[in-house]
């Protein structure tokens, strides 16, 4: 077991550190008249002596520290220590635990962890202003002895600006650093250990130190006078030209605002910002005229928009420069001599009344001739003329003044000399009232009485309209029936209304409405007057006043069918009449189209039955055997067939045919085999005409189609056809005509 300790110090030597395991102490102990000596045992303990090893020894004696040691990277360890029995291996004793610092020496210089620094004060700041504050770190142990103590020094930034020897403050060092001569330093700071005396380690870092603006400079305009040039038909809003005072600040600190200082020139110029802030920009106020002024001369002033008190003792912060703007001539249009015309003329005046003149010269040459003319579109109506060479102008209709009060007339004045050269003017003419429309009444008034009203109660409120309102010409007076025998009155109310009243004796029974005239007349000079009608029906009437029935000649009440309304229906009633007449014309018309067109020329018609057929399955409604024409029909020509791809030479004689089968299919068949093996038609399809009217008449077929004339047989009927009666004169007219005899 003691050899297990002993290599467990040796051990521990190694790390820098000794210690020694005590023995247990022996003693003997004897109580008086006890049986004899006795053994006492004292627990064993352990007894360290400390052992330090420096770091990084480098002397010229060895020493065993089993290693290298490194307080900044572990600044002390920890151990633990126990006897155990060798032969048993069992412990003898608890673990004990002891711990080994390692002594720090000045081995790691001074650091910067936040460099390089970047910073920002303003510039003409104060001596001392604090820039930044910078911050090493050292390594080293700072509680044992000057191996972390720091102090900071400059070591280029001299002597613009300082450091804090112990807390790393920057500070300028000297006044009025102006950012417009040196705007950026780089200033280096030093960190150095143990107190800064010799032997230290130390490191550095830089600071970027920027001076930030401010307005400490006034603007000032490079030169003390500008020259610009304007036409003379430059307008409102053009850009003369642009001036811009220096100031070597920066940001808001040079922004300027320009004004004009003399009055002359506010008046025919303007002068702006632009949207940077630092031109002035010097455009047209009002329209420049070269004949009446040829230059302008004033100052114009810019001043700071924002200005530091601090810094007013550098100030005035403004400059005055002047300007002068030379007019230049240009060719300019006609110029009217008012800007807008305001004219008038009555209305009812006879074509060719004067209503105005407008005047325009030519301000470049006053003498040159001016042409006056009225745009269309601003008198459609071609209501108005104009003279061409002094621009008066007349009316060409009559005005109505109810029907248009205004006209928006356009005139345009053209050089005559120079076309292009031409300017408008807007000119308002007025139609001036005249009392030419009689009053009427504002409504037709249909109005109604109960049969049990007392007298005097009134029946209606009527009021009047006059559309003329020169003088006296709107006040209306009405008038009713005047005279012991009238069934009503009618009160003047002196505001172009009268009321329809009751008269005290009521009015005799009656079964039609009553019709009330009324004669409105005006107090214009001339007067004008008019007549109307109030119509008023007696109406049985309930308790309440309502109407429970008017007499049957008086359904036109608010009860019945009102006015409009049967007009209405009069003009629906109107519309189908029309409609029926219509058709009935147009069937007629159709039918007469479908007749021949001259009754006694019946060669060659034909007629068109408008009646629809069964088709070609209906076998039963007609008799196919009537379209055949047994006389006609004859036997197939022998022979082999002739060439149907080209047109014969010789028309082949037409054979009689026999008589067809009645069944349509079969019928068709035939028909299509005997066209396709006729030489005598072309090779496409052809529309074949049955001219058959049938049998059992005495003079045989009517038709000229299938006659033995055309086909070189018999010279048709024998008997005259002027024998066979009244009916078939004109065909006798038409055929049997005898040719004369030869000479």
């Amino acid at each position: 077991m003691w050899g297990l300790v002993r290599l467990l110090l040796a051990w521990l030597g190694g790390w820098g550190c000794m210690g020694r395991l005590a023995a247990p102490a022996r003693a003997w102990a004897g109580s008086r008249g006890g049986p004899g000596p006795v053994l006492l045992r004292n627990r064993r303990s352990w007894v360290w002596n400390q052992f330090f090893v420096i770091e990084e020894y480098a002397g010229p004696e060895p020493v065993l520290i089993g290693k290298s040691l490194d307080r900044e990277e572990k600044a002390q360890y920890v151990l633990l220590a126990q006897a155990v029995d060798r032969a048993s291996n069992r412990p003898l004793e608890p673990p004990s635990e002891f711990i080994i610092k390692v002594q720090d020496i000045n081995d790691n210089p001074p650091i910067f962890p936040l460099g390089p620094y970047h910073a920002t004060v303003p510039e003409m700041s104060n001596v001392g202003t604090s820039v930044i504050q910078v911050t090493a770190h050292d390594a080293d142990d700072p509680s044992y002895g000057n191996s972390a103590k720091l102090v900071y020094t400059v070591l280029d930034g001299l002597p613009f600006f300082s450091v804090d020897p112990q807390t790393g403050v920057v500070r300028t060092a000297i006044p009025n650093m102006d950012r417009e001569t040196q705007e950026e330093f780089l200033v280096v700071i030093q960190a150095k250990d143990m107190g800064g005396h010799m032997g230290g380690l130390s490191g550095s870092t830089t600071v970027t130190v920027t001076l930030s603006d401010v307005n400490d400079n006034p603007p000032k305009f490079p030169q003390s006078l500008y020259q610009f040039s304007v036409v003379e038909t430059a307008g409102p809003g053009t850009l003369v030209g642009r001036l811009r005072a220096q100031d070597p600040d920066l940001g808001d600190n040079a922004l300027m605002a320009y004004s004009i200082l003399d009055g002359e020139g506010s008046e025919a110029f303007s002068i702006s910002t632009d949207s940077q802030g630092r031109d002035g920009l010097l455009t047209v106020r009002k329209p420049l005229d070269f004949e009446t002024r040829r230059s302008y001369s004033f100052r114009v002033e810019a001043t700071n928009t924002l200005i530091d008190p601090a810094y007013l003792r550098r100030g005035p912060f403004k400059d005055v420069a002047s300007v002068r703007v030379a007019v230049q001539d240009a060719p300019e249009p006609p110029a009217f001599t008012q800007a807008a015309y305001h004219l008038a003329v009555p209305e009812n005046k006879a074509p060719g009344t004067l209503v105005g003149q407008v005047s325009a010269s030519d301000l470049d040459s006053p003498a040159s001739p001016i042409r006056y003319s009225i745009l269309p579109h601003s008198d459609p109506e071609r209501c108005f003329s104009i003279e061409p060479e002094d621009g008066t102008i007349r009316t060409v209709v009559p005005l109505d003044r109810e029907t248009r009060v205004w006209h928006n007339l356009t005139v345009l004045a053209t050089e005559l000399d120079s076309s292009a050269q031409a300017s408008r003017v807007q000119v308002a003419i007025q139609t001036l009232d005249e009392n030419d429309n009689a009053p009427q009444l504002a409504e037709p008034y249909d109005t109604f009485v109960c049969d049990s009203a007392a007298p005097g109660q009134l029946i209606q409120v009527i009021r009047a309209l006059d559309r003329d309102e020169v003088g006296n010409s709107s006040r209306v007076s009405l008038q009713g029936p005047l005279g012991p025998d009238a069934n009503f009155t009618v009160r003047d109310n002196r505001d172009g209304s009268a009321s329809l009243l009751l008269p005290s004796r009521p009015a005799p029974p009656r079964q039609a409405p009553y019709l009330v005239p009324i004669e409105l007349w005006d107090w214009g000079q001339p007067a004008m007057s008019s007549t109307a009608t109030v119509t008023v029906s007696v109406c049985r009437c309930r308790p309440d006043g309502s109407v429970a029935s008017c007499r049957p000649e008086a359904q036109l009440s608010p009860a019945g069918l009102s006015t409009g309304a049967l007009l209405a229906i009069i003009t629906c009633v109107g519309t189908l009449l029309a409609l029926v007449v219509l058709f009935v014309a147009l069937r007629r018309q159709k039918q007469e189209a479908l007749m021949v067109l001259e009754e006694e020329d019946v060669r060659e018609n034909i007629i068109t039955y408008d009646d629809e057929g069964g088709g070609e399955e209906d076998t039963e409604a007609f008799d196919i055997s009537a379209l055949q024409n047994p006389d006609g029909a004859g036997p197939p020509n022998p022979g082999p067939p002739a060439r149907r791809d080209v047109l014969p030479r010789a028309r082949a004689p037409r054979q009689p045919r026999p008589p067809g089968p009645s069944d349509v299919a079969q019928l068709l068949a035939l028909r299509l085999r005997e066209a396709d093996d006729d030489p005598s038609v072309p090779p496409y399809d052809s529309v074949q005409v049955y001219g058959y009217e049938g049998r059992g008449s005495s003079c045989g077929s009517l038709s000229s189609l299938g006659s033995g004339s055309e086909a070189g047989g018999a010279s048709g009927p024998t008997e005259p056809l002027d024998d066979w009666g009244p009916l078939f004169r004109t065909l006798a007219e038409l055929y049997g005509a005898k040719e004369p005899p030869a000479p």
